[in-house]
């Protein structure tokens, strides 16, 4: 891979990176500033189901930053952009996609299929 696009891979990657950890830091700020004692049962409920949806969210967004520091560390190891099963290219259209992946497009179909094979 060129070293122009790697750099446009790795400023994408920061972006991300930068605005989950970014969203993160919000999500704490506004759960310890929230200190406001609903007396209605449903409002309370209500706020509880609010804040686990952010809290899944934001799990979900921890292990999206941890694929986004692999890819980084791809790039400075001059690994990125290469298929760890079959060890070819990954195109340049699904690293646009996906720029996290690891896989080829036809590695990652064997993959799904064996996963709906087995019934994960």
């Amino acid at each position: 891979m060129e070293e122009a696009q790697l750099r446009t891979f790795r400023d994408l990657l920061q972006k991300q990176k930068d605005e989950l950890l970014q969203n993160a830091d919000l999500t704490v700020s506004d759960m310890n500033d929230s200190s406001v004692n609903y007396p209605d049962p449903t409002d309370r409920a209500s706020i509880e189901s609010d804040r686990s949806f952010v809290l899944r969210l934001r799990e979900r967004e921890r292990m999206l930053l941890g694929k986004i520091n692999d890819a980084l560390d791809r790039i400075d190891s001059g690994d990125y952009g290469v298929c760890e099963s079959c060890g070819n290219d990954i195109s340049l259209k699904r690293l646009e996609a996906r720029p996290v992946t690891t896989l080829c497009i036809d590695c990652k179909k064997k993959a799904e299929a064996l996963e709906k094979a087995r019934g994960d």
